[in-house]
C-alpha cells in the first residue's frame, strides 16, 4: 500500500498527478484543461519549494494512494470523470493532514478548480 505519511509523499504524489493529468487531456486534445493542471503542477512545485523548511516531521496517517485511483488509459467520459474526482478526493482528504497552512490551502484550491 503506498502510504502517503509525510508532507513531501503528499506534495509529491499531487505533482505528479497533475502531470499525469496534463497529459492525459493532451493526449485527449483538452489542451485547457492540460493547461488548467499544468498551473496546478507548477504552483504546489512553489508551495512545496517555499515551504519546505517549515515541514515538521509529524506523520501523516491514513491517507493511501490507492483511495484515489487515477486510470489515465480510461479515455470515455465517465474515465475522465471518475479521474477528477479521484484527484479531487485526494485533494479533499490531504488538505487537512498537511500542517503547513498555504500548502493546506493549495490543495483545497486545486480540488475546488477540479470540480469547477
Amino acid at each position: 500500500m503506498a502510504e502517503l505519511n509525510s508532507f513531501g509523499a503528499v506534495m509529491t504524489f499531487a505533482i505528479n498527478a497533475e502531470a499525469a493529468l496534463q497529459a492525459y487531456y493532451e493526449r485527449l486534445g483538452m489542451s485547457d484543461r492540460a493547461s488548467a493542471a499544468e498551473k496546478r503542477r507548477a504552483r504546489l512545485e512553489r508551495i512545496r519549494r517555499e515551504h519546505v523548511v517549515e515541514i515538521t516531521l509529524e506523520p501523516i496517517h491514513d491517507l493511501n494512494a490507492e483511495h484515489f485511483p487515477l486510470n489515465w488509459e480510461d479515455a470515455s467520459a465517465e474515465g475522465q470523470a471518475a479521474n477528477v474526482r479521484a484527484l479531487a478526493a485526494f485533494y479533499q482528504a490531504a488538505a487537512p493532514k498537511i500542517n503547513v497552512k498555504p500548502a493546506a490551502r493549495a490543495l483545497e484550491r486545486c480540488a475546488e478548480e477540479l470540480l469547477n
